[in-house]
């Protein structure tokens, strides 16, 4: 099957913010774009008396699709568009969605200064069930935000793509998370910034003296962990340029620094057989509702 980039549209303006960034990486990667529409069902006779009437709704949401599809295919010539409509829970549809996908993008409010996401239910539930990558783009993202400006200071989409960012464990690196991030970086021309945080052992951080010599000796072996995790996919990926970035302290929040600077941040959810529940891990969590870029959720085994 022919897989497509396939973004989650209701008409609001982040979700067509999202179908823009959708038609953007669908070019990059010289797939087709669908957007999907998703019609909630007609609720039963007697339980609640729509505003209305289901035809009407049909007809107003099979115009809000074919409009934007419309408004896509002139601005992204370039580009394939398809339309889908399916109806049912939202969460649910669009987590279905996503299985026929090279990857799910959605879009979300914004938090104003912070330039951070308002994520909200049935977007977590999406990213905690999809088996594929979900991208999470702000309602006021535009193209230039994701390039460098320009000579003279002006936000540009003609000039460079900003780095790629990548948020890395490595005590579990996983092909899938690290493959995903080196291909964008590459189907950008930019650079990848991996970035790895890391914390003080308990029994190093309580109860003794501060030592500069310990902390140097623990922040070599990390950087050290960090090169040995990714040189298989340097050598993969001989045409991306690498910077590595090993760093005390949160990992969450020097991701969340990274993505100032970054065209797109990419971060894993680690799938976990035989658990009950979806989860999404903390880092990732506080890197969908603080990053400046747009976000890649990459599920993985």
């Amino acid at each position: 099957m022919l897989r497509t980039v396939t973004a989650g549209l209701d008409g609001s303006r982040e979700s067509r913010a999202a179908a823009e960034w959708a038609a953007r990486e669908a070019g990059l990667r010289g797939m087709p774009l669908e957007i999907v529409h998703v019609r909630k069902p007609v609720p039963q006779p007697g339980v609640q008396p729509p505003l209305l009437g289901a035809e009407t709704r049909q007809q107003w949401s099979e115009q809000t699709a074919r409009e934007a599809a419309e408004g896509l295919r002139l601005r992204h010539p370039g580009v394939e568009v398809h339309i889908g409509q399916v109806s049912g829970d939202p969460a649910d549809a669009l987590a279905e969605a996503a299985g026929n996908a090279e990857m799910l993008v959605l879009g979300s409010r914004g938090l104003g200064g912070l330039r951070g996401f308002v994520v909200g239910s049935v977007g977590l539930s999406v990213i905690a069930h999809a088996d594929r990558p979900v991208v999470l783009v702000r309602a006021l993202e535009v193209a230039a935000d994701e390039h460098e400006p320009d000579p003279a200071g002006v936000p540009s989409a003609a000039t460079p793509f900003l780095p790629v960012v990548l948020g890395l464990d490595v005590e579990h690196p996983d092909g899938t998370l690290i493959d995903f991030a080196f291909d964008a970086a590459r189907r950008r021309g930019t650079p990848l910034r991996i970035v790895h945080g890391w914390n003080t052992p308990p029994y190093h951080a309580y109860g003794t003296p501060a030592d500069p010599a310990l902390h140097e000796a623990l922040a070599d072996a990390h950087a050290e962990a960090l090169a040995d995790a990714v040189r298989p996919w340097r050598h993969k990926h001989a045409d991306v340029e690498v910077v590595e970035a090993s760093r005390h302290g949160s990992a969450a929040v020097h991701v969340v620094d990274a993505a100032r600077t970054a065209s797109l941040v990419v971060v894993g959810r680690r799938v976990r057989d035989g658990r009950p529940g979806a989860h999404i891990g903390h880092v990732t969590h506080a890197v969908l509702h603080h990053s400046a870029a747009p976000v890649a959720v990459v599920p993985h085994g």
